[in-house]
């Protein structure tokens, strides 16, 4: 089977450059084209001199996707969309960011600020979770990866809500690492301290509210109240996010550990840990894991999920591998640990 060329465009922030280790070492791919804007002519070795013979980074243009069998986008909010105009029937589009998360073009314009560009493309993509979503990423050209906030909170939280065993009442605190908000945090933040300061923001508004919300009314077909704030952590890689749940009358906590168990049976990267583990983000860092943890607190009825992955990896550039490997039947593990 010949090798299929990709092209990653923005492929020089945080999650470009994680994609590309990742590829490069996948052996059904060769990287064809690499694209930005600034480091146009520039080599990958400027972001990571590891990543050796590579081709030259270039301004994306479409004719190349003559050429392209997979296109990696990892731009900001509204470029994938452009890019998506201009797919030919033997591409497949795989977006990193924002633009084929939300099924309905006024809830993007509400939470991006921005008018879709590309409305006639959101019928034509899926939302990718890949444990969740299975065998129907194959049936779609354009693929929309999860945030990774939302990765580390839909993991757990679908499939016990799918068995109705806990109450509609959701809070979730989830810390991250610095590099979920790409190189840019390094200035918006340039008079804090990002090694020794643990921040709250979005408070109540954070735009990965909406993909949560729309994913938990997709699989429970009801409207499921929750709270979520994230905060930046003083590292560099790495989410936890902690998840405070209520059992429904008549179930414990090992329902929801034999359900969490069952579900994820035949998964390679879901880790249901043991009843009370404690968990930590060194524990999946460079990794493609999510490592699940269910514990109990000292009321019977509620408990406390905890739930790690790694933003660059399971919550980025892994997860948009795997998906990948699904649609084009790869083995679900090539080029990912």
């Amino acid at each position: 089977m010949r090798k299929l060329n990709a092209l990653i465009a923005g492929s020089t922030g945080y999650i470009g450059v994680q994609l590309i280790r990742l590829l490069i070492k996948h052996k059904n791919i060769n990287i064809k084209y690499l694209c930005g804007n600034n480091s146009v002519g520039k080599k990958i070795t400027f972001y990571d001199k590891s990543l050796k013979k590579l081709p030259t980074i270039v301004k994306f243009n479409k004719k190349y996707l003559k050429e392209i069998d997979i296109i990696f986008t990892a731009l900001p909010n509204g470029e994938a969309q452009k890019i998506s105009n201009n797919l030919l029937p033997h591409n497949t589009l795989i977006d990193l960011a924002a633009d084929f998360r939300l099924k309905d073009k006024s809830e993007y314009l509400k939470w991006y600020k921005q008018n879709h560009k590309s409305i006639k493309n959101i019928k034509k993509s899926i939302y990718a979770l890949p444990e969740i979503t299975g065998k129907k990423i194959k049936r779609f050209n354009i693929i929309g990866c999860p945030g990774c906030y939302p990765t580390s909170i839909l993991l757990p939280i679908i499939p016990i809500l799918k068995k109705k065993l806990i109450h509609k009442n959701i809070i979730i605190d989830s810390k991250s690492g610095y590099s979920g908000a790409g190189r840019g945090v390094l200035k918006k933040y340039n008079n804090k301290n990002l090694n020794e300061s643990l921040s709250a923001y979005g408070v109540g508004f954070h735009r990965h509210n909406s993909e949560i919300e729309q994913e938990l009314q997709h699989y429970t077909k009801s409207k499921v109240n929750f709270i979520f704030t994230p905060h930046l952590s003083p590292m560099f890689r790495g989410i936890l996010s902690t998840i405070y749940i209520e059992l429904k009358n008549g179930f414990k906590i090992q329902n929801i550990q034999d359900a969490l168990k069952k579900y994820y049976k035949n998964s390679k990267f879901i880790k249901i840990l043991k009843i009370n583990s404690l968990i930590s983000t060194n524990d999946i860092i460079n990794t493609n894991n999510c490592y699940i943890s269910v514990c109990k607190t000292r009321h019977k009825n509620k408990i406390i999920i905890l739930s790690s992955i790694d933003n660059l990896i399971k919550g980025g550039a892994g997860q948009a591998v795997q998906n990948m490997n699904i649609k084009f039947n790869f083995n679900d593990k090539e080029g990912l640990v």
